[in-house]
């Protein structure tokens, strides 16, 4: 009986040799070329009938696949030609590659199950799905699930010949399997079908990944770089960079050899090569989503195959993939790197993967590659609580001289004038964290470390910011990082263009340099050189220096410059700071927490928030989310972070506690060791050098105290001795730096003289070799050696007090740089000093110790009244808002004669209205102490004629319109008509 046979099914027998020529036609196994045709123009003229020609390709598929494993020859010969039949179609039914891309994709999965130890094979599939890539349009993947899971599979078998390895392989052989599975993958990466099917870009990810990633992170790094280069070098070719962007008809898809005759065989340098490129393309076409998918693919890919000790092509990775990746994208690369880093759990011994993800990150940071929409204020506020985590874990960890290097790294990624500043402001928001709130059940090594930890990170910050900025084109030498052999103070010799780290920040901290840990002292006085020495505000008066025309300049722009430091200026607050703290270091008998401050129980340094106080440095709860707002951990980045009030608090009742212990002379029972003097020293010399004017007027008579305080009675014990001598020579020291900054050679001569004398009795040792930005080992101090009274000298002869002061007085450097006459410097150098009075100037502004001349605007003459309340300032009182002028002011002024006035109430701990100059003596005790005659002038009434009171002592006359502001206060304006 004759059966009809189907037009589909007898173009396509039509298209195969005779049976007898099958084998006869390889090696190319090429269909009948006009029979093909034939096919091709019946299958673009009836799309309908794609599907049953692609069904029957299947069929032989499938049926060739199952005879050619038994080592059927013809039937693999059938197989070739159908696969090549599959390739035509698809390439000429471009228009309509959907419609044949179930049976098309079936092939392949078949094929490649039964046939995927035959290289030839593989490559004219590989051909055929690189067709399939080429063409189609990816909507299918993630509709059609049989589709979606046969297409994965097939991606996953190609990528998985992208590693094979077979000890029966010989290179070339090896090599050839590995470019096929890579050329099958490139299809895959610039295809829509990766793309466009967000659900299922993941499970591509992770093949495309495990295929490429090895080849890189095995690579030698020379033979890295030499692929690189040879990478960049050459042209991407068009049917396989750029058809995405081209029309469908222009697209050319790519034709995939086993091997060429007279072709060399490809080497493994061919194969890095390729998977350099294929990674390239990947994360060119990718968005922020499918980076960071692409990131964890990476990841795991790792995880598998244990290659985290490769840190160094893991650091290539990470930077090359922000390279790769679009301008806009890049950010999502370090954030996935320190969302790693946050899940990793805290064992006491750091791995290799944490050490090489640190790495990573701060290779980024320091790469030239810019990382726009990146959230330094995140990623810092992360590595912060990750340093914590660490401590807790282990205060000797590996992984924290990384950490901080990485925090360190941050300072090159700077996008705004501030934003150094604002970083230094979380860091040194951690630092008064830590010294406040520390939980009395942590171990005092991990506070150490932790607090040195954060301070080499944040001069890390403001080096590396300052060394990227100088080698973007600057003509100045920019200062090296690591390893720097240059003093700070050459190393920062050009300008930045960034806003300096003002003193407010560092005010804040200044409690460290009498903690009672000798290393966090050290390291913060070291610290806190630097910032003198680099990044101190300066004003012109500043860089006064002898070799210079001190001439130059008006008297008038030279006093106004000292008035503004001296009554204005945050530095100024700060230098009031460290000269009360330096004092106290020296003469102190208790030092930190040996004070018993009870600490509250809300804080550890683990990161988390505690209910009970019961949890140790060593617990955790659990590690915060990446750009999560949650408790202390992580801050709001909307604003610059502030250290707490009650924080505050509670360091000035710790600086009067301290200072209850001082009795103004040292004793044998102070707790400074010849390494504090040493510190001490140090720091006061870089006050000297910096900022010498305000040096001077502010340090001075701290110095004048500091030798009053070493003159100790006849008789005194050995300890007693040895500290006086000490601060003594610390004092000689200093009486030689000043008489050198300020070209005073009658007390330079004087002074030298002196400590040639006394070579032989010098005690104070050298200070250690300091690194900024580099966390160091723990600085031990050197103690005062056991001697006996008999054994020390019986009198220091150093130069005086009073000498000094004589000398400085009669200096014209002096005189021209403070604007300040001799009588004078006599008057402001040897006014009294107290404890109590330097805390009190750092922490007071003192805006009536200048008068408001007749050009200043009305609302910085109405400031002093209205500054009772600290979180108002005089910028934000001078800014002109739309809408409301200062009649408006004027008039609600007014209009409050008869309320209560909170505003114009004297308040005694804050304003500082009613209180005397700041270099006045005080009386001794813990408050404010008030101008008696101010405060008995200034009582606190609520009399209708108080506020007119004020603003006619102000000069501002009343003025009678109406104001929207009077609906507020409808009583008063009543009894004002009346």
């Amino acid at each position: 009986m004759h059966i009809f046979t189907p037009n589909h099914v007898a173009l396509i027998a039509a298209c195969y040799p005779p049976a007898s020529a099958l084998l006869a036609s390889g090696p190319d196994y090429r269909p009948k070329s006009q029979e093909l045709s034939r096919l091709t123009y019946y299958a673009a003229n009836h799309p309908g009938k794609i599907n049953k020609l692609g069904a029957e390709l299947e069929k032989r598929v499938r049926a060739d696949c199952s005879k050619s494993v038994t080592g059927n020859l013809r039937a693999r010969a059938s197989l070739l030609v159908t696969l090549a039949i599959v390739r035509t179609l698809a390439i000429e039914c471009r228009r309509d590659i959907s419609l044949l891309s179930p049976s098309l994709v079936s092939c392949l999965r078949t094929t490649l199950d039964f046939m995927s130890s035959d290289l030839e094979v593989c490559a004219l599939a590989a051909s055929v799905f690189t067709a399939w890539c080429t063409y189609t349009d990816g909507h299918v993947i993630g509709l059609d699930g049989a589709l979606t899971r046969n297409y994965l599979v097939v991606v996953k078998q190609f990528s998985a010949q992208c590693n094979a390895e077979r000890r029966s392989f010989d290179d070339e052989l090896k090599n050839r399997t590995r470019l096929i599975g890579l050329s099958a993958v490139i299809g895959v990466v610039n295809s829509e079908a990766l793309y466009i099917s967000a659900t299922q870009f993941k499970p591509q990810a992770s093949s495309l990944i495990s295929a490429l990633l090895p080849h890189v992170i095995h690579a030698d790094m020379k033979v890295l770089a030499g692929c690189e280069q040879i990478t960049k070098d050459t042209t991407d070719s068009m049917y396989l960079a750029e058809f995405r962007s081209r029309p469908l008809s222009e697209r050319k898809a790519a034709s995939i050899h086993a091997h060429v005759d007279g072709e060399v065989g490809p080497s493994s340098a061919d194969v890095l090569s390729t998977s350099i490129r294929a990674l390239s393309q990947l994360f060119k076409h990718s968005n922020a989503t499918q980076v960071c998918s692409l990131i964890q693919s990476a990841f795991e890919s790792l995880d598998v195959m244990q290659l985290w000790a490769k840190a160094e092509q893991c650091r290539w990775f990470a930077q090359r993939a922000c390279d790769w990746a679009q301008y806009q994208y890049r950010y999502a690369i370090p954030s996935q790197v320190v969302e790693r880093l946050l899940e990793a759990p805290d064992s006491p011994v750091c791995t290799s993967e944490q050490k090489a993800l640190v790495g990573m990150l701060t290779t980024v940071f320091t790469s030239p590659t810019p990382l726009v929409n990146l959230s330094t204020s995140d990623i810092v506020s992360n590595l912060i609580t990750l340093v914590f985590r660490r401590v807790a874990a282990n205060p000797n960890d590996d992984l924290l001289p990384l950490l901080v290097e990485s925090i360190a790294s941050l300072g090159a990624r700077v996008y705004y004038s501030d934003q150094i500043q604002d970083l230094a402001s979380e860091l040194a928001s951690r630092l008064t964290t830590i010294d406040t709130q520390s939980s009395v059940n942590q171990r005092r090594e991990s506070r150490s470390q932790a607090i040195r930890c954060l301070l080499a990170g944040l001069l890390g910050l403001m080096f590396v910011s300052d060394e990227h900025r100088g080698s973007q084109g600057n003509d100045q030498p920019h200062p090296p990082f690591r390893g720097s052999s240059t003093s700070p103070s050459d190393t920062f010799a050009w300008v930045s263009q960034r806003t300096k780290v003002s003193g407010d920040i560092w005010h804040d901290t200044l409690t460290l340099l009498c903690d009672n840990d000798f290393a966090v002292r050290s390291d913060y006085a070291q610290a806190l050189v630097t910032y003198l020495r680099c990044e101190i505000p300066k004003v012109d008066v500043d860089r006064v220096r002898v070799s210079r025309d001190l001439a130059g300049g008006s008297s008038s722009t030279r006093a106004n410059s000292i008035s503004l430091m001296l009554f204005g200026d945050s530095a100024t607050r700060s230098l009031h700071t460290i000269h009360a703290y330096l004092f106290l270091l020296a003469t102190s008998s208790y030092l930190g927490s040996s004070l018993g401050i009870s600490a509250p129980s809300s804080y550890s340094l683990s990161g988390d928030a505690t209910t009970n106080g019961t949890t140790s440095i060593g617990e955790t709860e659990g590690n915060p989310p990446l750009n999560s707002d949650s408790g202390d951990v992580l801050p709001s980045t909307s604003r610059r972070r502030s250290v707490d009030p009650a924080a505050r608090s509670r360091k000035s009742s710790h600086a009067y506690r301290l200072l209850d212990t001082v009795t103004g002379k040292v004793s044998s029972s102070c707790l400074a060791s010849p390494s504090d003097y040493a510190l001490i020293l140090h720091v006061l010399t870089a006050i000297h050098e910096e900022v010498p004017v305000r040096g001077l007027l502010t340090g001075f008579p701290m110095l004048v105290a500091l030798e009053a305080a070493a003159q100790v009675e006849d008789g005194a014990d050995a300890g007693t001795q040895q500290r006086a001598f000490a601060l003594k020579e610390v004092l000689a020291r200093l009486w030689l730096v000043i008489g050198r900054v300020w070209n005073c050679s009658e007390l330079v001569c004087k002074v030298e003289n002196d400590l040639s004398n006394l070579s032989g009795h010098m005690t104070l040792p050298q200070i250690a070799p300091f690194t900024p930005g580099v966390l160091r080992p723990p600085e031990t101090q050197i103690p005062f050696p056991d001697l006996s009274a008999a054994e020390l000298p019986r009198e220091w002869p150093v130069v005086k007090s009073e000498d000094v002061l004589v000398l400085l007085a009669s200096s014209k450097s002096v005189q021209e740089a403070t604007a300040l006459d001799q009588q004078g410097l006599h008057r402001k150098l040897g006014s009294k000093w107290t404890v109590e009075g330097a805390l009190r100037d750092s922490a007071e502004r003192p805006s009536h110790s200048r008068p408001l001349g007749d050009g200043v605007p009305p609302l910085l003459k109405l400031s002093p009244a209205l500054m009772a309340i600290e979180n108002l300032s005089l910028q934000s009182l001078t800014r002109s808002v739309r809408g409301v002028g200062v009649t408006d002011l004027r008039e609600a002024l007014e209009g409050r004669a008869g309320a209560s006035n909170p505003t114009l109430a004297r308040q005694p701990s804050m304003s500082t209205l009613n209180h005397t100059l700041s270099h006045e003596s005080y009386p001794t005790g813990h408050a404010f102490a008030p101008d008696k005659a101010r405060s008995k002038k200034r009582a606190v009434t609520t009399g209708s004629g108080e506020v007119r009171d004020v603003l006619n002592r102000l000069g501002i006359r009343k003025y009678s319109g109406n104001s929207l502001l009077k609906a507020s206060f409808p009583t008063t304006h009543k009894s004002d008509q009346k």
